[in-house]
């Protein structure tokens, strides 16, 4: 009975000292480096990809606890009040608006946790704040460029696509969220790209729709209520929204009977792969999740080592100090 008690004792004891081994920041059973990681929220399809791929690229470098923002500035900041609590190692932000960075990077700075900033570019001014803050995404105005370079190549190579025979190419655009960087980057240069291949064009209707899938499709038949076979492109801000796009047009009696819309998008997500195959999505842009997420967790790792984040100990391109851009692929049917 007696080593029976013992061995009890023993075990209690065992389990209390691997509970508290969390409190300094470090993984309770793994011994890794702990992390928190902030997205905005967890049903946007592309911020999926991007928090696959965290996971995968921390196993065996970093403990990740992600959490979901829920769509909400004030709740993404309880989460980030939380983590500073538990004393992460560093953090990792994808920011419901990225306004708010500043108060993060205070935050942050106040309890000398780095944070690197996901996808949602913060103010310059508010990153230069603090040389333990860093950015890792896409430059969106490099993403609106290939989509517009996709339109006006089919453009010129169909000139069936011209239904009304005026030379000008009539366009709907479908929006993400209002004042958001990416949209209004997306939407001016995808425009201006088409234009500058030497194409006139005429917008006839826009609206945003949340970069929403849903919305997206409630969108585009509000387009086809009112504007009809005037219409002969639609642009997206992303994937989400183009599909809902596509859905509406099918409703509407398209992709059938040679009866096609060139519609665009952006992130090249697994089911806007599957509608370029379909042939119902002319175009898509990669924005490459897996490389985000892996230079997130490559930045957080040098990081929380007490390292400055260079290319050698990275793998990754730091620009201005700060930024890890991560370059746009143009995808089509044809290019894959």
């Amino acid at each position: 009975m007696k080593k029976w008690t013992a061995a009890l004792v023993i075990g209690a004891l065992a389990v209390t000292a691997a509970g508290c081994g969390s409190d300094n920041g470090e993984g309770s059973t793994s011994g890794l480096p702990k992390a928190g990681v902030a997205i905005y929220k967890f049903d946007d399809t592309f911020m999926s990809g991007v928090r696959n791929a965290i996971e995968t690229a921390a196993e065996g470098k970093m403990a990740v606890d992600i959490v979901d923002s829920q769509n909400s500035q004030p709740t993404q900041n309880d989460k980030v009040d939380l983590f500073i609590t538990k004393k992460v190692k560093a953090m990792s932000v994808n920011p419901v608006d990225r306004t708010a960075a500043g108060i993060i990077i205070d935050k942050a700075q106040k309890a000398n946790i780095p944070v690197v900033f996901i996808n949602r570019e913060p103010l310059a001014d508010d990153l230069s704040k603090w040389d333990k803050a860093f950015f890792v995404g896409a430059k969106a105005e490099e993403s609106g460029t290939m989509e517009g370079e996709i339109v006006a190549e089919y453009w010129k190579a169909h000139p069936e696509a011209d239904k009304n025979g005026d030379g000008i190419l009539q366009y709907v655009m479908l929006k993400g969220e209002p004042g958001h960087q990416d949209a209004e980057l997306r939407t001016k240069f995808s425009v201006q790209a088409i234009q500058d291949a030497g194409i006139q064009v005429e917008k006839l209707a826009e609206d945003t729709a949340m970069w929403d899938r849903v919305k997206g499709q409630e969108k585009m038949a509000a387009f086809l209520s009112s504007k009809g076979d005037k219409i002969e492109a639609v642009i997206a801000n992303n994937d989400d929204m183009a599909l809902g796009a596509i859905e509406a047009l099918k409703a509407a009696g398209y992709f059938k009977d040679n009866k096609f819309m060139p519609v665009v998008g952006v992130d090249a997500t697994d089911p806007a792969q599957q509608a370029l195959k379909e042939g119902t999505l002319l175009g898509t842009v990669l924005n490459d999740a897996a490389n985000q997420g892996k230079a997130t967790v490559e930045l957080m790792s040098v990081l929380a080592a007490g390292e400055t984040p260079t290319k050698e100990n990275t793998g990754f391109e730091i620009t201005d100090g700060k930024y890890v851009w991560i370059p746009y692929k143009k995808v089509t049917e044809a290019s894959k």
